[in-house]
């Protein structure tokens, strides 16, 4: 008798990708929603500045504080965001910080 094989379907799709390396495990899940968070605030950052078409150092001047800070805040291993720095780059953009809780996925929903 042969063996059957469940046929993989590729993607490139990173969000699959993930589920399929981290499975059920819930610290890897909330490690890698972590640098998920991390990732998205990096991006966020770069984002309005190179929308405001302004250097990092540009930007920091108008902050008040330095080009390093905001390198750190663009570097999505960085991890330390502050709500208080955040609040000051938007303001400093005239920008309105919005932060919002978002449900899981059904699949990933935990019963309680």
């Amino acid at each position: 008798m042969k063996k059957k094989t469940t046929k993989v379907r590729m993607t490139n799709d990173a969000m699959v990708i993930i589920d399929r390396l981290t499975g059920n495990d819930p610290v890897r899940r909330a490690g890698i929603a972590d640098q998920w968070i991390n990732l998205e605030i990096a991006q966020l950052v770069y984002d309005v500045r190179k929308q405001a078409g302004l250097t990092q150092a540009q930007l920091a001047r108008k902050v008040g504080t330095t080009q390093s800070v905001i390198s750190r805040l663009e570097d999505s291993d960085y991890g330390a965001q502050s709500l208080t720095m955040l609040r000051r780059i938007a303001r400093a953009l005239e920008l309105y910080l919005r932060i919002s809780f978002q449900p899981l996925p059904k699949k990933k929903r935990k019963r309680a």
